[in-house]
């Protein structure tokens, strides 16, 4: 016997899929814009160059290896060595030798990028609130959370997925 329901077209989207993805997806890109938006004009720092200052600050020493940082960033190895050369040349963080490894080195906050964070991190807060917890209700919160966790663990299960934060 036939189907009342005829299964979709699994090469489209439907229509409810495709304004979810629409919404989602212009969501993601526009929440990724305010940020860097507003670290620019305060600050003058990219959204980039503030998630590489976050991992130093928060990892014991205030340094890591590159691969450290490609796995925490979920960026391609020549990206986060293109991003850590553009910021030692600003003074925010350098390289340390590697005891352990020589053909390895570190890469260690500095003074001026630890005050580029301290300065940035109030203002840089206060907009992810705008945009991200207030429009929300607690509730709305708890869902949100739960739905990012479980797009985060199929995101995991991609096969090769090189995208995966730690």
């Amino acid at each position: 016997m036939p189907s009342a329901f005829p299964k979709p077209d699994p090469r489209k989207l439907t229509a409810d899929e495709d304004d979810l993805f629409t919404a989602f997806y212009r969501m993601r890109r526009g929440f990724d814009r305010a940020l860097d938006a507003q670290l620019q004009r305060d600050h003058g720092v990219s959204i980039s160059e503030l998630e590489v200052l976050m991992a130093l600050v928060r990892s014991p020493g205030r340094r890591l290896r590159v691969r450290e940082l490609v796995a925490m960033t979920g960026w391609e190895k020549s990206r986060v060595s293109h991003q850590v050369t553009r910021m030692e040349a600003r003074g925010f963080v350098d390289r340390q030798e590697c005891a352990e490894d020589k053909r390895a080195s570190y890469v260690h906050l500095t003074g001026e990028g630890r005050r580029v964070v301290v300065r940035a991190l109030p203002e840089h807060t206060a907009t992810i609130r705008r945009i991200l917890f207030n429009p929300l209700s607690d509730e709305q919160q708890a869902e949100f959370l739960e739905i990012s966790q479980r797009m985060n663990a199929a995101i995991d299960e991609e096969p090769e997925s090189s995208h995966r934060l730690n």
